[in-house]
């Protein structure tokens, strides 16, 4: 799932050499994931309103559920 975000985030930001994802596995079932990115390019992942997010979030859960998963995306400054 790292990859999976990692190249949707990079697809959105203007410097995605500065894209930093860290995947925790809080236990069995749970992962936690933190997309890190230059302070100028946190406005193009959240999105207006925040859909891009949004969207994210849910394209993350529709893969997480076939593996019986749930995931928690989290965007840091």
């Amino acid at each position: 799932m790292k990859e999976f975000v990692e190249f949707i985030v990079k697809q959105l930001v203007d410097k995605p050499e500065k894209v930093k994802i860290e995947e925790n596995i809080q236990n069995q079932n749970t992962i936690e994931i933190k997309v890190e990115v230059e302070k100028n390019d946190i406005g193009k992942v959240i999105g207006k309103k925040g859909k891009n997010i949004n969207a994210l979030r849910t394209l993350l859960s529709a893969v997480a559920a076939k593996e019986n998963h749930r995931v928690t995306l989290q965007v840091i400054e």
